[in-house]
């Protein structure tokens, strides 16, 4: 059975392709090459040309190995990554420091390297190439060669000038870095959290699949029974009643019914009328159903139920049932003395409201709540959660995925003063609840949902955001 493992999920987020790195690089040495010799041959400015062609060789020559040493889909470590991309600061350093320093028009590159790292490294390494970027800079204001010029004159801007072109790098990867991080965070966020929808979808259907092989086994398993059966029970007709392995012989016979009774069930599993039955599931069910296994200690869940006309019959939707038990799981976490869910009906809509009574959604998370990665546990319970597999705020976004791909709208609000708590409201259109629905076996209408209070332990995230 597929299992969500948060950390394998996170483990290749942001490793950095060697293919991506190399052909920037090729691009950058390209470039660098065309500049070169563009300056020097086509503007005929003197600069010092082996030198400047040295440097953009090294770059090459590091190229040329990564190439031979590793495969095209090799992906970098983070500290391969940060070296790379700091050697690429440090050439570009060299390169500005033989043609003119910041007063080279080129120097704005220096943000390439850092914006690379903000897109695929931790924002930590992501600093320290900044840090080294600003500090390349800085040293290029103090000491560089002269910019190249035409034969006979020198040109050289104002130490002013050259300050505002320092300031603007130190502001340009300050700004580009942190928005590229942003930007490229969510985009991981978010690929996670829907890789963790469809390890749950996946288990779901790991289930559904176990149900045909169940039935396939038995079907299999009739021909061979009946062969033991057969044998069985002409060696009680062959031997005496009362001899040494008579009692044997009736044991193995009532286990062999009994092996044929459970096949039976198994197989009946497959015919019209149990699929019916099992396959459709009333409004007061479903609720029995996520609120049933967590009745044994702790917290009062006080279940209430009304509508106008006869209760409305839907198809059993494993993930709806999952997003439900994580939403009440979540309650429970947060509530201080109870939870209640009230299900409702009328003609056009059904409706299903889970409330508490704890201190509700804090006004930051409110205004994310539902979205991957959104949590109100403390780091040390991030941690401690982590470990089994949570605690990293997917639980409320995968459910809301998974009740909303049944044809709902789920709205997470505070309840309204003076009471306190959270509220999660799911809300169907009648005809998607029912759709695909099946008439129950027995022809009668299912057994109403009363208003109780049963006793009930949660296990799993809070009414916030985490789970």
């Amino acid at each position: 059975m597929a299992e969500i493992e948060p950390k394998r999920l996170t483990h290749n987020a942001r490793q950095l392709r060697l293919d991506t790195l190399v052909r920037l690089r090729w691009l950058a040495i390209s470039g660098q090459a065309a500049a070169v010799t563009g300056v020097r041959f086509g503007l005929g400015f003197e600069l010092p040309f082996a030198l400047c062609f040295l440097v953009i060789a090294a770059s090459a020559w590091v190229n040329l190995v990564l190439r031979v040493q590793y495969p095209a889909s090799h992906r970098l470590s983070d500290n391969a990554a940060t070296a790379l991309l700091a050697f690429d600061i440090l050439q570009l350093a060299a390169l500005l420091y033989l043609t003119g320093g910041l007063e080279n028009p080129f120097s704005m590159l220096f943000l390439a390297p850092v914006l690379i790292s903000a897109t695929a490294l931790t924002p930590e390494r992501t600093l320290g190439l900044g840090l080294l970027a600003v500090g390349s800079a800085t040293m290029l204001v103090l000491a560089h060669r002269p910019l190249p010029w035409f034969p006979g004159q020198t040109f050289s801007l104002p130490f002013l000038y050259v300050s505002g072109i320092w300031t603007a790098i130190l502001l340009g990867t300050t700004f580009t870095g942190i928005y590229a991080w942003r930007v490229a965070e969510e985009a991981r966020q978010l690929a996670q959290a829907l890789a963790a929808t469809e390890l749950v979808l996946a288990r779901e259907q790991h289930l559904t699949q176990l149900d045909g092989l169940a039935a396939a086994a038995a079907h299999e398993l009739g021909t061979p029974l009946a062969t033991i059966a057969l044998v069985t029970k002409e060696l009680g007709h062959s031997m005496p009643k009362d001899g040494p392995v008579a009692e044997d012989i009736r044991l193995l016979q009532e286990q062999v019914e009994r092996c044929r009774t459970i096949l039976t069930k198994l197989t009946s599993m497959g015919e019209e009328d149990e699929a019916a039955f099992l396959e459709t599931i009333s409004l007061s069910h479903l609720v029995e159903e996520i609120v049933e296994p967590q009745r044994a200690v702790g917290f009062d869940i006080r279940v209430l139920a009304s509508g106008e006309g006869p209760e409305p019959m839907g198809r059993r939707n494993p993930g709806v049932v999952y997003g439900l038990s994580n939403i009440l799981d979540n309650a429970t976490d947060f509530a201080e003395s109870q939870v209640t869910i009230e299900a409702c009906w009328s003609p056009h809509e059904v409706f299903i409201e889970i409330r508490d009574d704890g201190p509700g959604y804090a006004p930051d998370i409110l205004l994310r709540v539902g979205e991957p990665y959104v949590t109100t546990r403390s780091a040390a319970e991030r941690t401690e959660d982590s470990e089994e597999g949570g605690g990293l705020g997917l639980g409320l976004f995968i459910a809301k995925t998974l009740i909303e791909r049944s044809g709902a709208h789920l709205t997470l609000t505070n309840a309204a003063p003076p009471a306190t708590g959270a509220v999660a409201r799911i809300v169907w259109a009648r005809h998607a609840f029912e759709r695909g629905a099946a008439i129950s076996p027995q022809g009668g209408s299912p057994r109403p949902l009363k208003e109780h209070s049963k006793n009930s332990h949660m296990k799993n995230g809070p009414m916030g955001p985490a789970s």
